[in-house]
């Protein structure tokens, strides 16, 4: 597919996306942007009205683009003056682009809307969730690394005569990554952290993904990308070399057994894997027998007489509980363990018990057991009274904020980061403003307000779609 129709397919879907995303109440408007390829694209609506024109405007510093002009007479001289074209315009809604400018002129109104988008990336190397992930390629090995650079190689193609790398890493610009011919194909130097990277090849101005590599994603706008991730971890093991298959398993992968295959060496078995920050058990089965790591001293009561491994990324999390001095056995349990009953057994100290445990950033729950007996957090204010269980948020990184409801007696967030438990995060009073401090992934979220058991969408966020009970949720996009 050539850039041109690589690009007319996905502002077809970027239609259908914005229709599907941005459902709107009755009095509510769709209006918004987009960075794609290169260029900047805004859609919007007809039949806005001026208020709803406006907010749009002044939100994104649009003055320039005299856009109220545009839609009521479909004259596109201001919009042409400044470097814009008109994809689609018809009686429903319009789609207009341009190309990007230099990010060193950030005068005009557009280029600092540029910037500003730029803060946000389509796609994070990390802080989207993604627990670990594999590379899988076919025909050819995966790309080599040396450090903190990547070899990325597009095997074959040695007659084209220009070939360019784009992606994720550098926000899809089709100019910044030549690529150099070798005596088997392409191959480009990127500097790259661990993480999660989307990439296409460009040869001849033809937008390709991978065809060796086996991992594909969708963006949600219509188009394909190949997807690469830069390990972190060498897993390792010596010997065996007689084994017929070995394979590597832990806590990341929810303990799949032939999912993980490992690569034989001259001295063992070998596999690279991203692993986000956080505590990781694991073992190895090789021929179907499972083996903790002989390299690795650091392990974990498995719950059936044995042990796992362990490896941690991160800043420990120190757990306290309080009192209980004659309890004979404390353990912590927890989402980030599967709430498993006997692997965290916690130490005795002389005012109660506690635990260094290693998260990464994000949102807990948990509990003690003492001597059997599942307990919140006596001493955390974070405790659900529908579930019982106790909350924490490590490095949060968004505060939400509710206006116009000094009189309510409480006030609770819910959404899909605590599992829509209405009575989890009391958000505390600041001013006449209610407030609370959260850990959200890179990417898109939905929430409401529950302020004395009524359940209402943000009224600062006119970003919402529809739910399952007709009564909507408002939508956060976060960057990373």
């Amino acid at each position: 597919m050539n850039r041109r129709k690589h690009t007319v397919r996905w502002l077809v879907s970027l239609f259908i996306f914005f229709l599907s995303s941005f459902v709107q109440h009755s009095s509510a408007q769709v209006a918004a942007y987009s960075i794609k390829n290169g260029r900047m694209f805004i859609q919007m609506q007809k039949g806005l009205n001026a208020a709803a024109i406006d907010s749009f405007i002044t939100l994104n510093e649009l003055e320039d683009l005299d856009l109220p002009t545009f839609i009521k007479t479909n004259r596109t001289d201001s919009l042409k003056k400044l470097g814009w074209q008109v994809e689609i315009n018809n009686e429903s809604f319009f789609i207009i682009s341009r190309t990007f400018e230099p990010f060193d002129n950030i005068n005009s109104a557009v280029n600092r809307m540029l910037l500003k988008e730029k803060q946000i990336p389509l796609f994070p190397a990390t802080n989207n969730g993604i627990i670990y992930g594999i590379n899988k390629f076919r025909n050819k090995f995966p790309f080599s690394t040396s450090d903190s650079i990547v070899t990325f190689f597009l095997r074959n193609n040695k007659n084209a005569s220009r070939v360019m790398l784009a992606g994720s890493f550098n926000n899809w610009n089709p100019e910044n990554l030549l690529m150099t011919v070798t005596d088997s194909g392409w191959i480009a130097f990127v500097k790259l952290g661990p993480g999660k990277y989307w990439y296409k090849f460009i040869v001849d101005g033809n937008w390709t993904t991978d065809s060796d590599n086996q991992l594909r994603e969708n963006d949600g706008l219509g188009n394909m990308n190949s997807v690469y991730f830069k390990p972190n971890v060498l897993f390792a093991l010596d010997g065996y070399i007689n084994a017929k298959k070995v394979f590597l398993t832990g806590s990341f992968n929810g303990w799949k057994q032939s999912e993980l295959a490992m690569n034989k060496t001259i001295t063992g078995w070998t596999l690279p894997l991203y692993l986000a920050e956080g505590t990781h058990t694991y073992k190895f089965i090789v021929d179907g027998k499972w083996l903790t790591d002989a390299k690795n001293s650091e392990k974990l009561a498995d719950g059936h007489g044995d042990f796992n491994s362990v490896l941690r990324f991160g800043k420990p999390h120190l757990f306290q509980l309080k009192g209980f001095e004659n309890a004979k056995v404390v353990s912590l349990s927890g989402s980030f363990n599967g709430w498993k009953k006997d692997e965290l057994i916690m130490t005795k100290t002389s005012n109660g018990w506690e635990l260094l445990y290693t998260l990464g950033p994000g949102n807990y729950q948990y509990k003690y057991i003492v001597d059997g007996k599942w307990r919140s957090d006596p001493d955390n204010l974070l405790n659900s009274s529908n579930s019982g269980n106790s909350f924490l948020i490590i490095e949060p990184n968004y505060t939400f904020r509710l206006k116009g409801f000094k009189d309510a007696k409480n006030v609770f967030l819910a959404g899909d980061f605590n599992n829509w438990d209405p009575r989890a995060y009391a958000m505390k009073k600041e001013g006449d403003d209610w407030i609370f401090p959260v850990h959200l992934f890179a990417g898109k979220h939905v929430y409401k307000f529950v302020i004395d058991g009524k359940w209402i969408t943000d009224p600062a966020n006119s970003l919402w779609e529809q739910n399952e009970y007709g009564t909507g949720n408002s939508v956060l996009w976060i960057g990373q």
